[in-house]
C-alpha cells in the first residue's frame, strides 16, 4: 500500500501550508491562517467571529487575535450585530476584498497550471478523488488528533 502519510505530508509542502506567510500584498505579509480566514469572510455572509472559527476549526481566542491583526492592517471590519451587542460581525474593508482577489487569481492560477499538465480525465478523477477523501475526512472523529489527545 502507498504510504499515504508521505503523499499528504508531501502535497502539504508543495501547496505552501507549512510556509509562515502565504503571501504579501501592499507591504502586508498574510500568514496561511490569515488567508483562510480572509477567503472565509469573503465567502459567507456577514458571518460572526463564533462562525468563521467554528468552520477554521479554531478556538475563538486564537482567531481573535488573528482577526485583531486582519483589522489593524485594515483588512477586516468588525462590526457588533445589531441584536447582541456581544456578537461580532465580520466584513472585508474595500482593501480586504483587493487583498482577497488577489489570493484567489493568484491560488487559481496554481492549480490551473498544475492541471495543465494532466488530461481532462485526470483532473476530473483527481477533483472527484479530493472531494470523496474531505468528505471521508469529514465522518472520522480522529480529525488530525492521532496520539488519541
Amino acid at each position: 500500500m502507498e504510504n499515504i502519510r508521505e503523499i499528504v505530508q508531501t502535497m502539504t509542502r508543495r501547496i505552501g501550508l507549512l510556509n509562515k506567510n502565504c503571501c504579501s500584498v501592499e507591504g502586508i505579509d498574510i500568514s496561511v491562517a490569515q488567508s483562510h480566514i480572509i477567503y472565509e469572510i469573503h465567502r459567507n455572509h456577514q458571518p460572526s467571529i463564533q462562525q468563521i472559527a467554528e468552520i477554521l476549526g479554531m478556538d475563538v481566542t486564537t482567531f481573535s487575535r488573528q482577526v485583531q491583526v486582519l483589522v489593524d492592517a485594515e483588512l477586516v471590519k468588525k462590526t457588533p450585530y445589531a441584536e447582541d451587542r456581544r456578537v461580532q460581525i465580520l466584513s472585508l474593508t474595500e482593501k480586504g476584498e483587493r487583498m482577497h482577489d488577489y489570493m484567489d487569481r493568484t491560488m487559481n492560477a496554481y492549480y490551473d497550471d498544475i492541471f495543465s499538465h494532466m488530461s481532462e480525465f485526470e483532473k476530473e478523477t483527481v477533483i472527484r478523488s479530493l472531494k470523496l477523501f474531505n468528505q471521508a475526512m469529514a465522518k472520522t472523529k480522529q480529525c488530525c488528533n492521532p496520539m488519541g489527545d
